[in-house]
């Protein structure tokens, strides 16, 4: 009795993980995150992506549009090279469906970045020395915790900028950008703390039921921590 009782509970438990790996798979797929990126991936060669190379600098966005852009550019870099690491060294006890969340969102950014990089052309910045040692990367707590910074960060980045932008073509962009990031965003919390309503929390959704909008200058600062360059942001939109 024992014994089958114990049997049907390792079958129950085998489900819900199954059933919770599928779920978020299809989270993912159905959200959009593929076919809202799709374009921006034929813009891109085969060549292996390299969204951060080494050295350190002071580095000016530049102003107008293209300040934009390669304020974009940075944090998309930032991204890029986080999820990067992550699939390289999982963190203890990841899941098969966390390792496929995870490498769906690295992927993700990782055509972020390279579009702007084409899109931007001789005016892109270099590629920015990410400094992760605050993180620790064998933990998932810590690895979750940042990516839930960095999601929530780049949201309330594209918000922030998108009245900057004067070209109607680049905003369009940017609004299916930031669309696929708080797609990012609600996965990451809802890895955090599932079956709650922490994916569209009081801390990022306001009253009015809108993703909060911060300053490109409140950005730079909130993520300086994570880059080994100084980044000049001063004339980004101007």
């Amino acid at each position: 009795m024992n014994r089958t009782m114990k049997s049907d509970n390792n079958t129950d438990n085998q489900e819900r993980k199954n059933t919770s790996a599928v779920n978020r798979r299809l989270f993912l797929r159905s959200a959009g995150l593929a076919t809202s990126i799709g374009a921006f991936a034929l813009s891109c060669k085969d060549d292996d992506p390299d969204p951060m190379n080494p050295g350190t600098d002071t580095v000016d966005l530049g102003s107008g549009d293209t300040g934009v852009l390669n304020y974009a550019y940075a944090l998309e870099q930032l991204e890029a090279a986080f999820y990067t690491q992550v699939i390289a060294t999982p963190y203890a006890g990841m899941t098969d469906a966390e390792k496929t969340i995870l490498t769906d969102i690295r992927d993700h950014e990782i055509i972020h970045a390279e579009f702007f990089k084409k899109a931007l052309g001789a005016n892109a910045i270099k590629g920015l020395t990410p400094n992760f040692a605050s993180i620790d990367f064998t933990k998932r707590d810590a690895v979750l915790g940042a990516a839930k910074l960095f999601e929530d960060t780049g949201v309330a980045a594209y918000n922030g900028a998108g009245k900057l932008i004067k070209d109607g073509g680049i905003l369009l962009l940017a609004g299916k950008i930031v669309s696929v990031e708080a797609r990012h965003a609600a996965v990451i919390r809802d890895l955090l703390t599932p079956k709650t309503a922490g994916f569209a929390g009081d801390d990022i959704v306001d009253a009015n039921g809108f993703d909060k909008a911060v300053a490109p200058a409140d950005i730079l600062a909130a993520v300086k921590g994570y880059v080994k360059d100084t980044i000049n942001g001063a004339n980004v939109g101007k």
